[in-house]
């Protein structure tokens, strides 16, 4: 195997990583703001069809409506499509994510799927996010403020 063919296989699996934290980060570390720098480039600009969040300061904005809309969540991610072209790459996938806004009422939740594709740059402390903009295709129950989606 050649040192390109190898390279790019590593590349491949840290996209891949990225995207996991990022969604294992989303429900296991809700409550914490400090996991951003382990994702997210410091000017990542993310958009959702109810709004959009830029800079850290973005970031821990959505986590604070997240956190006081809902108790718990749960996403899972798949059918990741990774390019690279030197430094950067797009990372495409699959997105399914379940939202219950009281822990003791885990039957009533806001559901949702769709696509997302996110921009990543390598830096010296690995890939990282620096976009990511999410094409909502279905939902069930009411969002957070009433929005359709997040």
């Amino acid at each position: 195997m050649s040192d390109k063919t190898l390279a790019d296989l590593r590349d491949r699996a840290d996209l891949t990583a990225l995207a996991d934290r990022y969604v294992t980060h989303l429900d296991l570390d809700r409550h914490r703001d400090d996991w951003f720098g382990e994702v997210f480039t410091d000017d990542v600009h993310l958009t959702f069809p109810m709004g959009e969040y830029k800079g850290t300061s973005g970031l821990v904005e959505f986590q604070e409506m997240a956190r006081t809309t809902f108790e718990r969540t749960h996403h899972t991610a798949s059918n990741y499509s990774i390019g690279i072209e030197g430094d950067r790459a797009t990372i495409r996938a699959h997105l399914t994510a379940v939202h219950v806004r009281k822990a003791a009422e885990p039957g009533v939740h806001f559901t949702i799927g769709g696509h997302y594709e996110a921009g990543a740059v390598r830096t010296a402390d690995g890939w990282r996010i620096d976009r990511f903009v999410f094409d909502l295709v279905w939902h069930q129950g009411q969002g957070p403020q009433g929005a359709p989606g997040h």
